[in-house]
C-alpha cells in the first residue's frame, strides 16, 4: 500500500507557501508611509501658519506621492506575482479578505490622488523632494478646493479604518485560527515553488 502524500500543511520540512520578498517590503513600506502620512495629517491641520507647518505640508505630500507610486508597483506586482492560496477559512471570510484587499488599493490609490487635485485647486504645486515640480491637475479653484479637501479627510479616515479591519482580521488569523496568514506576509525567505 502506497504512503499517503505529504501536504504542505503538515509536512514539517515542506516551506509554507509565501509572498515574494518584494511583495513583503512593498507592503510594510507602504504600511509605515500610510502611518506617517495620516499623523502628519492629522496633527499639521491645527498648527498656527508657520514655516514649520508648510514644511510639515510638504512632508505628507512628498508622503502620498511615494504612497501613490509605491501602490502601484505593488498592485503591477501583484498582477505579476499571484499572491499565495488562501488558507482554509469560511467562504465568507475569503471573499471578505479580497474585498478588503481590493478597497485598501482603491484608497492607496485615490486618496493621494484627491490630495494632489485638492493642491492643484487650492493653488500650491506639489514639489516631491524640493526637486521636481508635478503637474497640476486642475486650474485654481477655491471652491473646488474646499470641496476636495473634506473629500481627501474623509477617505483618509475610511482607509485608517480598512487598514485596522485588515490588521485586526490579520491578528484574528494568527492569535485565534494560529494558521500562516499573517506569517506569509511577515516571512522574508523565497517562495516555495509549486511541486516542489
Amino acid at each position: 500500500m502506497r504512503p499517503a502524500a505529504r501536504s504542505p500543511e503538515n509536512d514539517p520540512v515542506q516551506p509554507r507557501p509565501v509572498y515574494t520578498r518584494t511583495a513583503v517590503a512593498l507592503h510594510w513600506l507602504v504600511a509605515l508611509l500610510i502611518a506617517a502620512g495620516f499623523t502628519l495629517g492629522a496633527t499639521m491641520t491645527d498648527l498656527h501658519m508657520s514655516p514649520r507647518k508648510l514644511k510639515l505640508y510638504s512632508y505628507h505630500k512628498w508622503i502620498g506621492i511615494t504612497v501613490l507610486g509605491l501602490v502601484l508597483i505593488r498592485l503591477l506586482w501583484r498582477l505579476t506575482h499571484p499572491a499565495p492560496p488562501d488558507e482554509p477559512m469560511p467562504r465568507w471570510q475569503r471573499i471578505a479578505a479580497h474585498v478588503t484587499h481590493w478597497l485598501l488599493y482603491a484608497l492607496m490609490i485615490v486618496t493621494p490622488m484627491v490630495g494632489w487635485l485638492y493642491t492643484s485647486a487650492a493653488g500650491y504645486p506639489v514639489v516631491y523632494l524640493k526637486l521636481w515640480q508635478l503637474p497640476d491637475l486642475v486650474s485654481k479653484n477655491k471652491q473646488l478646493a474646499d470641496v476636495l479637501v473634506q473629500v481627501h479627510g474623509l477617505l483618509a479616515w475610511t482607509l485608517l479604518w480598512v487598514v485596522v479591519l485588515h490588521a485586526a482580521a490579520a491578528l484574528k488569523h494568527h492569535f485565534f485560527d494560529r494558521d500562516a496568514t499573517l506569517r506569509r506576509m511577515l516571512a522574508w525567505q523565497r517562495p516555495a515553488k509549486p511541486g516542489a
